[in-house]
């Protein structure tokens, strides 16, 4: 309650609104929320970032260079950088999730491909700028599954060979990602940051936490998303697609299709366990169980891409002895 008034008194006092209307838009798996303010006809939202917790300088950074690069980004329109809050333009409430399915997605994703092309090849100028997903970052991000989902979640007690193996296997992974062409990374590109728009579709949020990258971590965030499943050999053509159009455009050299497919896959198995463990800490830290219900789907391409890989048999012969319930069927596969 403390925060909403001194957000109403900044909205007031500092920026002169009169008579306006605020409503709850959206939280994130972070402490930011967001609230729609309608003033005087106009709509526009506001972040709540408390700090110490969050910080808005970073949005406030990578919204104006992707801004530049002709993204539809949020505009800033007034900042609070010591108090946490931000007035941007509204993007609208239409996600991506809420609008994929048989019809619409090819041409969906096919907008989305194409901004991430422009992130990509555009953003090169921005990248010195940026932090590195460096070998630390990666396998930080990795421990969380370990000691959030395997430990906290489901209560392992791990022997020191299983500990070995998750080693390994994190460094396996980390190197994969590390050579890799390094470019601008959004790091939250999927479905529920996405926002289908009328106009230079699609609008991009939650880009705060850029990095510069493995080329394949963005398109697998979109082709492989925690919250919506798709065919392997569909997601495996638009990957092979993108792989071409991103040599087309300078931002790789070409090489074999396995190859790429290759980094795409273990990318992922990076992301989703990072995201695993996100998960299962929102519920145990934050108080935020619904997340509980995205673990199986996120956990299944885990799953399927190491049986496919001899380097990560370990790991599934791991999961299948540990944690046998992730391979209970699920249900969200398109």
């Amino acid at each position: 309650m403390e925060r909403l008034a001194q957000l109403k008194a900044w909205l007031s006092d500092n920026l002169n609104m009169e008579n306006y209307k605020l409503t709850p838009a959206s939280s994130d798996a972070s402490f930011r929320r967001y609230f729609r303010v309608e003033s005087n006809g106009e709509t526009l939202i506001v972040m709540d970032a408390p700090p110490p917790q969050e910080d808005t300088r970073p949005f406030v950074k990578v919204a104006r260079q992707l801004a530049r690069l002709g993204l539809n980004v949020p505009i800033i329109k007034a900042s609070n950088e010591e108090q946490g809050y931000l007035l941007i333009t509204d993007l609208g409430d239409q996600q991506y999730l809420d609008h994929l399915n048989e019809d619409s997605v090819d041409k969906l994703y096919g907008d989305a491909m194409q901004a991430l092309l422009l992130i990509q090849k555009g953003g090169r100028a921005e990248i010195e700028a940026l932090p590195a997903y460096n070998h630390a970052l990666l396998m930080q991000e990795m421990e969380l599954f370990r000691e959030w989902f395997l430990k906290g979640h489901i209560g392992l007690s791990l022997t020191s060979q299983e500990e070995g193996m998750l080693d390994t296997v994190f460094e396996l992974l980390a190197q994969s990602a590390l050579g890799q062409p390094q470019v601008l990374v959004h790091r939250d590109y999927h479905s529920r940051n996405l926002m289908l728009t009328a106009e230079n579709n699609p609008g991009i949020l939650d880009f705060q936490d850029a990095v510069v990258g493995p080329v394949t971590y963005d398109l697998v965030s979109l082709l492989k998303d925690c919250y919506i499943k798709w065919p392997t050999h569909k997601v495996n053509a638009w990957a092979l697609d993108y792989m071409q159009q991103a040599s087309n455009s300078n931002i790789m050299n070409s090489i074999p299709n396995d190859e790429f497919i290759k980094w795409f896959d273990f990318m992922g198995v990076q992301r989703h366990l990072k995201a695993t463990g996100i998960f299962a800490r929102l519920n145990k830290r934050d108080n935020k169980p619904t997340y509980l219900n995205d673990i199986p789907r996120t956990m299944s391409y885990v799953i399927d891409v190491s049986q496919k890989y001899t380097e990560l048999k370990p790991l599934i012969v791991f999961l299948q002895e540990r944690t046998p319930k992730l391979f209970e069927p699920e249900s969200k596969t398109k």
